[in-house]
């Protein structure tokens, strides 16, 4: 995955030295640090109405397909708590590397799936994917296995998230039609929110589904 316009292959744009790739390419830091600061900044929109987050509290994120930690590193230095997960080996070996200059207490990696979270109830304040939640369906085979996938993943998702909990999904639809399985999901299983896209005119591209806990 060494240039900006190829279209990555799950997983095995990621594995091996591709991996390694992956995180020493400027422009891939620079894109995925920038759209992890404008998640940050849609977790706190005012259209999801007021946080229940005070100044200094240091929330906890879930950092969801948190890949090299690229998302991880500005969660941190935004006076986040993050536990990342990733499902493989080979991204989280290379987080893993960073995870020495911070406060251990503060960042925690996990090897783990997306789809079967190994996490108790009510547990993050605040769950962000920055560029991976599309791959959670890569292996499915049809619309109704697709379908089937995002539900019990957003049903999972509410039950980890405390009261009022926010998720912030950054991704790329390939259409409309894939655009509302993925935010039905959510709005169908206990979300109240909205998507923003970044060109309002493009069917795919960069979209952020704004989602916050109901209930």
């Amino acid at each position: 995955m060494t240039q900006k316009n190829k279209t990555p292959i799950f997983p095995f744009s990621y594995i091996g030295e591709k991996a390694k790739e992956y995180d020493r390419q400027k422009w891939m830091e620079r894109n995925q640090k920038n759209a992890a600061i404008r998640c940050l900044e849609y977790l706190f929109d005012d259209k999801l109405g007021k946080s229940d987050i005070e100044l200094g509290d240091m929330p906890l994120i879930l950092d969801l397909g948190c890949g090299t930690g690229f998302s991880c590193e500005i969660f941190l230095e935004n006076s986040f708590k993050v536990v990342g997960i990733d499902i493989l080996t080979d991204m989280i070996t290379i987080a893993s590397k960073k995870r020495k200059s911070y406060d251990y207490k503060y960042f925690e990696l996990v090897l783990g799936d997306i789809t079967a979270l190994p996490f108790r109830v009510d547990c993050f304040n605040h769950i962000i994917s920055v560029s991976s939640y599309n791959f959670i369906t890569h292996n499915a085979k049809s619309i109704r296995e697709i379908r089937k996938i995002l539900n019990n993943t957003a049903k999972y998702l509410r039950k980890i998230l405390k009261k009022n909990g926010r998720i912030i999904i950054e991704f790329y639809p390939k259409n409309d039609s894939e655009l509302l399985l993925f935010t039905k999901s959510f709005t169908e299983h206990g979300f109240n929110g909205y998507m923003v896209k970044r060109d309002p005119k493009q069917k795919g591209g960069q979209t952020f589904l704004l989602m916050k806990k109901e209930g």
